[in-house]
């Protein structure tokens, strides 16, 4: 008999009040709920993730990052932190071979990049690009504020979300130094603010959400002659309730099947049906998380439950999935956490 799959959760948070940035949690997959397992002591973790390899977690944290090695139970051990000579940043991620760690600073709009080490640990600066400009209105907000850095999946190039100057810089990437070279422009409509990148299975397509008009942009991604090639092939909403709303972060479910985004405002979740010939979007239902500021939102792996973190209600919401009826039920009572950013489901070694 094969044995289930194991999972935990980790939830990176602010940290005002309470010093511990990162929760682990348990999954348990048969009851689509959490019980915390740990807590690590990290100031403002704004954002985490994981190395392709599965085994170190980065994160955003006042002033620099740091990276943690992932135990066999899934708990967190800490290994170094490094600086980024610049303002906390609020995204990162890493290349595909797990070599550079990119951060994406929306306070100073600064792209950095970071050399990674065999052991996970993080290293020099190797690249820092500020954006530069000014956007439709020459206010707070239409400057540059980076929110997200992202690698295509055949790595050459980083796809980097400018939300004050309503584009996406596509950038060459160079392995053998660490750099990047601008090389295109992918741009968005006025004060529609894109805000996070996630790219298909397959490479082929990107999906684009964008914070203010609460749309997705969907783009097709090849590469000829040396030269990237993206063509727009679908723009649609992720909201109906209204203008006074803000998308939130975008995530696909395990298996790439659905695509999933967050309203806050409407306080609503929407969940789309990926067409994973063409890359289309097909939505799914659109309803209220029984939370405040839904920051972010992810099925469980196997989409039958999902979690919201409500950033300004300091919950944790969980929900049945219904993608043939089109709907999601309470699942139990909310779980407490201080002001919850991001959340990344990791499995567990068999």
């Amino acid at each position: 008999m094969k044995e289930k799959s194991a999972y935990v959760a980790y939830v990176s948070t602010y940290t005002i009040g309470d010093s511990h940035g990162i929760r682990v949690y348990d999954v348990d997959m048969e009851q689509g709920r959490f019980k915390e397992k740990g807590k690590v002591e990290i100031s403002n973790s704004s954002y985490i993730c994981i190395s392709h390899n599965k085994k170190y977690l980065y994160s955003i944290t006042d002033f620099g990052v740091e990276a943690y090695s992932i135990q066999f139970d899934g708990t967190l051990e800490l290994i170094n932190f490094a600086p980024i000579n610049g303002m906390r940043g609020c995204y990162l991620s890493t290349d595909y071979t797990d070599k550079y760690l990119f951060v994406a600073g929306y306070h100073d709009g600064k792209l950095t990049v970071l050399q990674l080490l065999e052991d996970g640990s993080i290293g020099k600066i190797t690249d820092e690009i500020f954006h530069k400009g000014l956007g439709s209105i020459a206010e707070r907000n239409f400057r540059p504020h980076i929110n997200c850095a992202r690698m295509t999946h055949d790595n050459k190039y980083l796809l980097v979300a400018d939300q004050g100057m309503d584009h996406v810089n596509i950038y060459k990437f160079y392995p053998d130094q660490g750099t990047v070279k601008l090389v295109d422009v992918l741009r968005s409509e006025l004060e529609s603010a894109p805000r996070h990148i996630k790219i298909s299975k397959d490479g082929r397509f990107i999906y684009i959400v964008h914070e203010w008009k609460c749309f997705i942009d969907v783009y097709t991604y090849e590469e000829s002659k040396g030269e990237p090639h993206f063509e727009k092939i679908q723009t649609i909403a992720t909201t109906d309730y209204g203008n006074n709303n803000a998308a939130c972060a975008l995530s696909f479910s395990e298996d790439y099947k659905y695509l999933i985004s967050s309203n806050a405002g409407s306080n609503t979740v929407i969940l789309y049906d990926v067409n994973m010939e063409d890359g289309t979007l097909t939505r799914n239902f659109c309803l209220p998380v029984s939370g405040d500021y839904p920051k972010d939102a992810e099925l469980f792996p196997g989409s039958k439950f999902l979690v919201s973190l409500n950033h300004e209600s300091n919950t944790m919401t969980f929900f049945k999935v219904d993608t043939e009826a089109h709907t999601i039920i309470m699942n139990g009572p909310e779980i407490l956490v201080n002001q919850p950013n991001c959340i990344v489901f990791y499995q567990l070694p068999q």
